[in-house]
């Protein structure tokens, strides 16, 4: 009998739902003993969010600053796992505070030491920076990373802006105004997830661990923007200064994430349409290496 763990943190519910997709193979095995932890927070954060709890929340996102956690139960804590399907989402560029803080907890340490880990995201669109992120905490725990899927909304970068602060602020899950998409991982993919799951149960089952994630890749598990690349590095250098700028400036705190919300409204709608431009013009030039960058940000 081999033992599986499911790690997740889900606000608006879809991560559960993929969470639980991608365990199914797993689910319906008899060889398979599953375990699911949600990680919780000590004091939550509200969904649907408020304007200003979603902006405050900036600055300790993006520098990873945990904050207390719910003890992972005893039952989960004294079970050595043979594999850890790990499920993050993105904030500001980073991994989520929660997930941040899960990570950087002793509970987690244990656990992870020395165990095969999964990373499974879904996201608005941009999380390469946040998986770099997400592999260096991996690390530090002495985590075995074998696999990565990156799920996200397909919509267009700006369209996706406009439904999933929807969401966010709403917290119903709909087609804004009647004309826009559904915000989020679609329903399809969503559903289509368990296809990773097969192909993780049956590398578990051959114990060949190791070589699967050239056989996610084959399934669509992972797939590269340059563009989003290019815009990912760019905003977290810039949000770097800003969230540095107002954690070391408590005083003037709300202030400063109002000039913030003004910046990132501006950076949208504004900047990246000019950053698109200049990176369809300098694409031919970049070729070599993107396909550099694009084998990189595939693996593991």
């Amino acid at each position: 009998m081999k033992n599986v763990l499911v790690i997740y943190y889900s606000q608006s519910g879809q991560l559960e739902e993929i969470a639980r997709n991608i365990a199914k193979p797993f689910l319906n095995s008899e060889e398979i003993n599953v375990s699911f932890h949600e990680i919780k927070l000590e004091k939550p954060f509200p969904f649907p969010w408020d304007k200003d709890s979603f902006f405050d929340a900036f600055p300790e996102s993006f520098l990873q600053i945990p904050r207390e956690l719910k003890p992972v139960p005893e039952e989960i804590l004294n079970t050595k796992f043979d594999l850890i399907l790990f499920h993050y989402q993105v904030w500001y560029l980073s991994p989520s505070i929660p997930v941040n803080s899960f990570l950087k907890s002793n509970d987690a340490k244990k656990l992870l030491n020395d165990t095969p880990v999964i990373t499974i995201s879904g996201s608005r669109n941009m999380w390469i920076m946040a998986q770099e992120k997400i592999k260096t905490l991996l690390k530090e725990a002495n985590a075995k990373l074998v696999g990565n899927v990156a799920l996200v909304d397909r919509v267009g970068n700006l369209i996706s802006v406009i439904t999933i602060v929807e969401w966010m602020f709403s917290g119903v899950k709909k087609k804004y105004l009647g004309i826009f998409p559904l915000p989020g991982v679609s329903d399809k993919d969503i559903q289509e997830s368990d296809k990773f799951g097969e192909v993780m149960f049956s590398a578990l089952q051959e114990n060949k661990l190791n070589d699967l994630q050239p056989k996610l890749l084959t399934i669509g598990a992972v797939k590269i923007s340059p563009y989003l690349v290019t815009v990912d590095r760019t905003a977290n250098k810039i949000f770097n200064k800003w969230s540095n700028l107002i954690y070391k400036h408590q005083n003037n705190r709300k202030q400063l994430l109002k000039v913030f919300n003004v910046y990132l409204f501006l950076a949208i709608w504004l900047i990246s349409p000019i950053v698109y431009i200049l990176h369809l013009i300098t694409y031919p030039f970049k070729l070599k290496t993107i396909k550099k960058e694009t084998r990189y940000y595939q693996g593991v």
